[in-house]
């Protein structure tokens, strides 16, 4: 059945907003006190007066010298922060050429491309003290039992960056991407057509839909019904969803897309009922709480796509 949209309520302590899932190739049995040991080789520590960017672990806890791993009713939770110097390329552009006209204004020659080059990197290294610095940072959740590490990353470069530096920090790590043996985009088309969502979830009221030809025209659909002809005659004409809204059991709600990542990831009011609201525990019930509901939800999404694809 495709349904309305659910309202998301969430605590903040401990909630994954986006979601990219690997797997953890077999073979790897470093306990937590020996990450815990290999991330304090990298922590975080913030840009230095030149620095264009730091990235590094921090207490996942948020206080102060405490553990970088933090292990929650057997899952563990990690936190990468990084810090970026906004340093707009324009800035750059237009004080490199204000020192060529200089230059060729007092020696009568132009700069070559590469001094030029040269121009632009001193003039980087002149303005990175005084440029802002943006703060930025993404949970990682290790299930050991079930293998699956999940990253609450916003785009497959950023996920990529934090994949190469878990593999430099803890020895003997291999990660695989999941992949499924439906696409996410041919599952998402047949229930759409079918209007009929897979056993445990409910299409909610966004989508988007994007030709495969030359022409490369999107549709995009919000807070709008999805079970209409309309909807049919756009997957037959030849345009396939590469995003879709969906909640799993009336407790987690999400957007699909074509690569298999969960975007706008809610917990929704039900699944904090009875939670305290306290300080004190609140960053361990979330923890407990969400990936609880993970644990359930993602292996139910991965067999409506027809099961993992094994390597």
């Amino acid at each position: 059945m495709i349904s309305g949209f659910c309202i998301p309520l969430s605590k903040g302590f401990f909630v994954f907003k986006n979601i990219i899932m690997y797997r953890i190739v077999p073979g790897w049995s470093s306990t937590a006190e020996e990450v815990e040991t290999r991330l304090h080789d990298h922590p975080f520590v913030a840009c230095g007066a030149s620095q264009e960017k730091s990235v590094g672990w921090i207490e996942p806890r948020g206080v102060d010298h405490g553990p970088l791993l933090e292990v929650v009713a057997g899952q563990w939770v990690l936190k990468l922060m990084t810090e970026t110097r906004a340093l707009p390329a324009s800035v750059v552009n237009r004080k490199a050429q204000e020192r060529a006209a200089q230059i060729e204004a007092t020696t009568g020659r132009k700069p070559g491309k590469k001094e030029t080059r040269d121009l632009k990197d001193d003039i980087r290294l002149e303005l990175l003290p005084m440029a802002f610095t943006k703060l930025s940072s993404t949970w990682v959740w290790i299930d050991r039992a079930a293998n699956l590490l999940v990253m609450d990353a916003s785009s497959q470069a950023r996920a990529d960056e934090l994949v190469t530096l878990l593999v430099q920090c803890l020895p003997g790590l291999a990660l695989a991407l999941v992949n499924t043996q439906t696409s996410p985009s041919a599952a998402m088309a047949e229930w759409l057509v079918s209007m009929e969502a897979p056993q445990g979830f409910s299409v909610d009221r966004e989508c988007e839909l994007k030709a495969a030809d030359e022409s490369k025209a999107v549709v995009r659909y919000a807070r709008h019904r999805l079970d209409t002809d309309e909807v049919k005659q756009h997957i037959e004409g030849g345009k396939m969803p590469t995003r879709l809204a969906l909640t799993w059991n009336d407790r987690v709600s999400f957007v699909l897309t074509e690569g298999l990542q969960l975007k706008k990831v809610a917990f929704l009011d039900v699944v904090f009922e009875g939670a305290s609201a306290s300080k004190d525990d609140g960053f361990d019930a979330d923890v407990t709480i969400a990936t609880g509901e993970l644990q359930q939800a993602l292996p139910v999404l991965l067999e409506a796509l027809g099961g993992e694809m094994q390597a």
